[in-house]
């Protein structure tokens, strides 16, 4: 059975840093599609950072590029999000996104792709002061 689980959130002050964290247990394959997305109250989810490990593609939403970085771990189907220079408007419940897939990172971040994710976690939620 496929559990997702992320950890790291908390509350930062402006200009701050938070690591995020992700465990995508219960595949057989360490090749899963894995993705961070966020959502903010009244607002739309938003896929900011999606790593697809068959192609090596990677994608950052303009909204993070630069600030944040995603790696994958060591431990199969773990994924990290390194949030630097954080802001008020980071502010949200950060969830993450795994699956199998053969498209480019860029697609499983989109609305429409990140449809396709068959297991999210329960999300952890992030607050930046200001």
């Amino acid at each position: 059975q496929v559990q997702v689980v992320e950890s790291g959130g908390g509350l930062v002050q402006a200009g701050g840093s938070l690591r995020l964290s992700c465990t995508a247990s219960g595949f057989v394959s360490d090749d899963v599609v894995m993705g961070w997305f966020r959502q903010a109250p009244g607002k739309e989810r938003e896929g900011i950072s999606c790593i697809n490990p068959r192609d090596g593609s990677s994608y950052y939403s303009d909204s993070v590029k630069g600030r944040f970085t995603s790696s994958r771990g060591n431990t199969k189907n773990t994924l990290f999000l390194e949030m630097n220079s954080l802001k008020p408007e980071d502010t949200a419940m950060y969830y993450c996104a795994a699956g199998r897939g053969r498209y480019t990172a860029d697609y499983y971040c989109s609305a429409t792709g990140s449809r396709t994710f068959g297991h999210w976690g329960q999300g952890t939620q992030v607050n930046v002061s200001s």
